[in-house]
């Protein structure tokens, strides 16, 4: 208990990020709607988005080396900050890619300050439960942001004003914190092929994971706007997307520490084609079947990324484990840098459905290389344990410290 007590005011921080910043990419697709905007403007959003969040994650560490954490942390916010209180001032798409790649950079940047401050202060005999913690703090902090939208109006100055009070609340926390601030580690190498090289089935299903996420976050609310859904009542449609993935970690867990990660990638990928004709053929079956739809897909598309980095670690010494991290979260952002403007453009061209036939066609591929990928070498014997990555920085290799003893 002493122990979560000393991390609180980091887990204070990481809830009001996501309830700041993770708020800005459902409300700018409201307000982008409200304003006029075309469904690929939306869409060039969300890339930006990521664009922003790439460059976060690579430049944060070496920030923190010339000025420090707190300094670092105090910066990287402000700048989010900024991001989401000059939408109201520019009104145009590309004014707003612009901000959204400093609400990306700040949040992949503040990750990074706290994980690695976290990485500093912990033990092997700690790190399980304040990792557990962890992990909780940031599902619920990013439900919370999802819900958060509900209340909040469209192309409001005041809607995203209090999207900024939150993320400037986050500095509140970590910089008065009477806590030591760790000494700074070396940035991890960023070698994008190291993950093709340890497994080309990984690699591919962490693209198919950001493609997946990033879709749905990103241009979910403009399909959910599409099929009838008030603008009120798609905070509880995203919200059911992120319930669902976070309710398949336990039971997918057990099965990938069980059996074959590569039957258990092809079997997700071929439910997801599943989930995504389930949610298309939802959308004039009432509201609830739309939610239960889109639980199902978070359900089956959220612990790919997870499988994908645990089948990876197995064929890696765990002297590369914090590069291979690296290198897999740069292929995350690859594919959730294109999707959503493909999402977008596809549902502009050919209507709501198009989108989930994208991600079907994802999904489609992955498993026909998962069964390609099975013929060329067998499964492991000595396994790393499976654990939920979150999708936050480069540095989450090191904090989780992914070692074949599962220590």
């Amino acid at each position: 208990m002493r122990l979560l007590i000393s991390f609180a005011a980091l887990f204070l921080s990481v809830v009001l990020l996501q309830l700041g910043l993770g708020g800005v990419a459902p409300l700018d697709t409201l307000s982008g709607v409200e304003l006029g905007f075309s469904a690929g403007e939306i869409g060039l959003l969300g890339s930006a988005h990521f664009v922003g969040f790439f460059i976060g994650c690579w430049w944060a560490p070496r920030l923190m080396g010339q000025v420090g954490h707190s300094r670092a942390f105090a910066a990287l916010t402000a700048a989010g900050t900024i991001g989401i209180l000059a939408h109201m001032l520019v009104i145009h798409p590309l004014a707003w890619a612009v901000l959204r790649m400093a609400s990306g950079l700040a949040i992949a940047g503040c990750y990074t300050i706290i994980e690695a401050w976290l990485q500093a202060k912990l033990t092997n005999k700690t790190r399980g439960r304040a990792m557990g913690v962890y992990r909780v703090v940031d599902i619920v902090g990013s439900l919370g942001a999802q819900l958060l939208i509900g209340v909040l109006t469209p192309a409001s100055y005041v809607s995203y004003n209090l999207l900024a009070l939150l993320c400037c609340a986050a500095l509140f926390p970590l910089v008065l914190t009477r806590a030591e601030a760790p000494r700074v580690g070396n940035a991890p190498r960023l070698r994008p092929m190291l993950a093709w090289e340890r497994s080309p089935l990984a690699a591919a299903g962490v693209v198919v994971s950001g493609i997946t996420g990033a879709a749905f976050r990103m241009v979910g609310p403009l399909y959910a706007l599409s099929v009838g859904l008030r603008a009120e009542v798609i905070a509880l449609f995203l919200a059911a997307y992120v319930l669902g993935g976070a309710l398949a970690q336990i039971p997918v867990g057990w099965l990938a520490d069980k059996y074959d990660r590569r039957v258990l990638l092809i079997w997700l990928s071929v439910a997801s084609l599943v989930a995504s004709t389930a949610t298309v053929a939802s959308a004039g079956q009432g509201v609830l079947a739309i939610f239960l739809a889109a639980g199902f897909f978070g359900l089956t598309t959220f612990p790919i990324y997870s499988i994908s980095a645990a089948h990876a670690h197995d064929f890696t010494d765990p002297t590369e484990a914090v590069e291979l991290s690296a290198a897999l979260m740069f292929l995350y952002a690859v594919g959730a840098v294109a999707s959503p403007l493909i999402a977008a453009w596809l549902i502009d061209l050919q209507g709501p459905p198009a989108m989930f036939a994208f991600i079907a066609v994802a999904h489609l591929v992955l498993v026909i290389f998962g069964l390609i990928r099975m013929r060329s070498r067998p499964a492991p014997q000595d396994r790393t344990r499976y654990t939920y990555v979150p999708r936050t920085s480069f540095l989450i290799g090191r904090l989780l410290r992914r070692g074949k003893d599962g220590k």
